[in-house]
């Protein structure tokens, strides 16, 4: 037994009662306690290493338009829906920690490597008019005018405008900065339940009994099982789906200002520059910046395993679009496991069991759907109508207890 858990038969601690606790510290779980606790609730977050997971890996694309993807409408609609939140979460954000929180405006640039590459961007702009998004194919040129350190070798190109991009790990700093004392770093072991079924307290690892009025999941994929013991009414089958992505330090001569998406030879990846004077690497400056290479994406778990051939495959097909990185520092690699679900909508708002709200499953769009999120969970806390219509597609209920789970998701 570890030293900081309780003799058996003691009489738990208590923790002051909250009108919310949340399980989870990512960028997820912050935003749904900071907009809980700016509405006049109060919370507490419960995570012992917050933003150690999804959100540590995360590069930041608010790319509602260029996620877009077939047989995925529901999700893309969540997807726009959030990321029009998106310029007022920032703001508020700032406004509350007094400091800038950036968003990159300048939109993405999706290149194609070869011609199948570009037959495949132009079913994928195909789809976008057919839901009615703004996109639009542009000649190379123009797309080199626009990113003068794309690669010479390119088959075509297109402009999405209405992408942002975020840095997440600020992001998240900014939140942790927000909440204060409210984010508790310890691990929620078990849901209390009352004579009713109600969801009314959880546990933590060092004993403490955090009563609450409700409780919001926020975990990742390995925290779920456990905490659901309790409530065998309730299925999250989320999974791990491990990806990587690396940060570089690029100096002054590779001044990014685009996210460029693109795909080689089928593969895809993409390059997210930060603004100036964002670099961390031996010898940084003024003009260097933070650019994050990624797009890896396998059904496998969170084993925080950096392989060296998914490492050389991101940098081979980065430096294909944009071969400046050459010249840039590698100044980390960070695997991690994103927990989604099987038809990859997120599960937001209340449970089948009262007192229980989950904010779970966000897959790779976690960061983009933290604003809507955050927004949806307490609109159900305060007895709000929900801000989006969309959001009845993530309804939690949607996957009855009795249903298989699927191989590698937990309940």
């Amino acid at each position: 037994m570890p030293a900081s858990a309780p003799a058996p038969g003691s009489v738990p601690a208590s923790a002051p009662v909250r009108d919310v606790v949340v399980v989870g510290g990512g960028i997820v779980g912050l935003a749904v306690a900071w907009r809980a606790a700016s509405a006049g609730l109060s919370v507490t977050v419960l995570d012992p290493s917050p933003g150690d997971g999804a959100t540590r890996a995360a590069a930041g694309m608010l790319a509602a338009v260029s996620e877009a993807d077939f047989g995925e409408r529901e999700l893309a609609r969540l997807n726009l829906a959030s990321a029009a939140r998106w310029p007022a979460f920032a703001a508020d954000l700032a406004a509350a920690i007094g400091r800038d929180v950036p968003l990159l405006r300048a939109g993405s640039l999706a290149v194609a490597y070869d011609a199948d590459d570009l037959a495949l961007l132009r079913r994928v702009l195909a789809l976008h008019r057919e839901w009615g998004l703004a996109s639009a194919e542009v000649g190379v040129a123009d797309a080199r005018r626009r990113e003068p350190y794309l690669g010479p070798r390119l088959a075509g190109a297109a402009l999405v405008e209405a992408d942002l991009a975020v840095d997440p790990r600020a992001v998240h700093t900014a939140l942790c900065a927000a909440l204060g004392p409210a984010l508790v770093r310890r691990t929620a072991v078990r849901l209390e339940r009352d004579a009713a079924g109600r969801v009314t307290a959880v546990h933590d690892d060092a004993g403490t009994r955090h009563a609450a009025g409700a409780v919001v999941l926020a975990t990742g994929h390995g925290a779920t099982a456990a905490l659901l013991d309790a409530v065998p009414e309730v299925r999250v089958p989320v999974r791990p789906v491990k990806g990587i992505t690396l940060r570089l330090d690029a100096g002054p001569d590779l001044a990014l200002e685009h996210v460029v998406r693109g795909t080689v030879q089928g593969r895809p990846v993409y390059v997210v520059p930060r603004a100036a004077g964002t670099g961390t690497g031996p010898g940084s400056g003024p003009g260097h910046r933070e650019i994050v290479v990624g797009a890896t994406s396998e059904e496998r778990p969170d084993d925080r395993r950096a392989e060296a051939g998914g490492v050389f495959a991101l940098l081979r097909d980065a430096r294909a679009l944009v071969p400046g990185i050459d010249e840039a520092a590698l100044v980390d690699v960070t695997p991690r496991a994103r927990p989604a679900t099987p038809d990859n909508l997120p599960l937001l708002g209340a449970t089948a069991v009262p007192g229980l709200l989950a904010a779970v499953g966000h897959g790779r769009n976690g960061v983009l759907l933290a604003p809507l999120t955050a927004d949806a969970v307490v609109a159900e806390l305060t007895g709000a109508a929900p801000p989006d219509e969309a959001l009845s597609a993530a309804d939690p209920r949607r996957f009855a207890p009795a249903d298989p789970l699927p191989e590698g998701a937990v309940r």
